[in-house]
């Protein structure tokens, strides 16, 4: 069975339905385009666990210089991306305006922070340094421990799991818009032996939905997708990650005004404060293949977050979860447009995956560069470095063609985080 576009508005078909999907899915719904975003269970997977930390800057890490280039803007970006958000849809999203807090417990943890800021520094972003007297003053609750704390004014937050309900509302309101609740299991190409331009998607249940524009946003799911231009590989790792979400009681309230991030003998941790009186502590990070949720995990996140905030004792644990995130080699997205092994571009394709840590921030901006390159403009940011076929070559054509081909590759070491 084949589903045909109804109308003659260029048709848009979004694979996956997190963040990522949902934000480029309701930007081109505005732009004009038809769309249909496929996912059977939306929002449902690193959505759920993301704290949703919107923090270019201390999130920066070093050899990740390139990444600026698209998380300052999307910060940036956010603002308006939201008022917008909440006016169409009529929710909120949990978004604060509140500024970060990082702190350090030992000497070591205080000089860590003191050259990451040097780092920070020399590229211009905003890191101030508090005495810990300054420190304590806009957190009180923090640990007797402290030896060193710094002040990132334009790092904030939104709430991941409210922001994804008010992105499936605002785009539920787009008249050209649709939601398949079904898998894809292949793309379609018009020509089956130089697979130069694709054409639609085949899903589970066998049916077929021709467009004008894929768009694949579907996390490490991309990888399991049959039949993607020959020669592309899509080196996707997951990276699984522990998270709690805690109640503060009300005698504690607020338990912090800022989101809070240290470094406690080594081993990085935060605590967001959420509008409704949770809080959100993370977050581990393994790449053992265990999608379990590991007791180690928690009871390091756990034992962190006191040291850091003894307060966190007394908090009721309400949530433990774990969720891969999509990690690339250079932890840096596949994002755009790819080319045929003869160096032609791929019609019909755009990619937008391999987020890791960076998802939620990225939403917006990786929303208008995909819109941009559906709608045939230039993109206002330049974006070849990301290009989603970075890591292929010719010497990876025949196998990366195979389905599944890229799952087991091996990776370089990842870069270790700072912060």
């Amino acid at each position: 069975m084949t589903i045909h576009n109804p109308d003659r508005l260029a048709h848009t078909v979004i694979v996956g339905g997190g963040i990522i999907g949902l934000a480029i899915g309701w930007e081109a719904s505005r732009r004009g385009h038809q769309v249909t975003l496929i996912d059977p269970a939306p929002a449902s997977g690193a959505t759920q666990a993301a704290a949703g930390m919107l923090a270019p800057v201390s999130e920066f890490h070093y050899q990740e210089e390139s990444l600026l280039d698209l998380t300052l803007p999307s910060a940036r970006a956010y603002r308006d991306f939201i008022t917008e958000l909440e006016a169409a849809s009529g929710i909120g999203t949990g978004y604060q305006r509140r500024q970060t807090l990082v702190a350090g417990i030992d000497a070591a943890d205080r000089q860590a922070l003191t050259d990451l800021r040097s780092a920070q520094s020399s590229l211009g972003l905003q890191v101030e340094v508090l005495t810990t007297s300054q420190a304590r003053r806009r957190e009180p609750l923090l640990g007797p421990q402290l030896s060193g704390a710094f002040l990132v004014p334009e790092d904030h937050q939104v709430d991941p799991r409210a922001m994804a309900v008010a992105l499936q509302a605002a785009l539920a309101k787009q008249t050209t818009a649709r939601t398949v609740p079904v898998s894809v299991s292949a793309l379609i190409h018009d020509d089956a032996t130089d697979r130069v331009a694709v054409t639609g998607v085949l899903l589970k249940n066998g049916e077929r939905i021709d467009a004008d524009e894929i768009i694949l946003a579907n996390g490490l799911g991309a990888v399991n997708i049959d039949r993607l231009p020959t020669g592309l590989r899509l080196p996707l790792r997951p990276v699984y990650g522990d998270i709690l979400r805690l109640r503060v009681p009300e005698h504690l309230r607020p338990l912090i005004t800022s989101t809070v991030r240290g470094l406690v003998r080594g081993s990085s941790i935060y605590v967001v404060p959420r509008q409704d009186g949770t809080v959100v502590i993370g977050a581990t990070q393994r790449e053992n293949g265990s999608a379990g949720l590991s007791a180690g995990g928690v009871y390091e996140l756990l034992r962190d977050a006191q040291t850091l905030i003894p307060a966190v004792a007394e908090l009721e644990l309400l949530e433990a979860l774990c969720r891969p995130r999509p990690g690339t080699p250079d932890n840096a997205p596949l994002l755009g447009r790819c080319r045929d092994p003869d160096g032609s571009e791929v019609r019909g394709l755009v990619v937008a995956t391999g987020f890791f840590r960076h998802g939620v921030l990225l939403a917006p901006i990786t929303a208008r560069l995909c819109a941009d390159l559906i709608s045939q403009k230039i993109p206002e940011i330049d974006i070849e470095r990301f290009r989603p076929d970075r890591f292929s070559n010719p010497g990876h054509f025949a196998e990366a063609s195979r389905p599944h081909a890229s799952r087991h590759n091996s990776f370089p070491d990842e870069v270790r985080i700072a912060l």
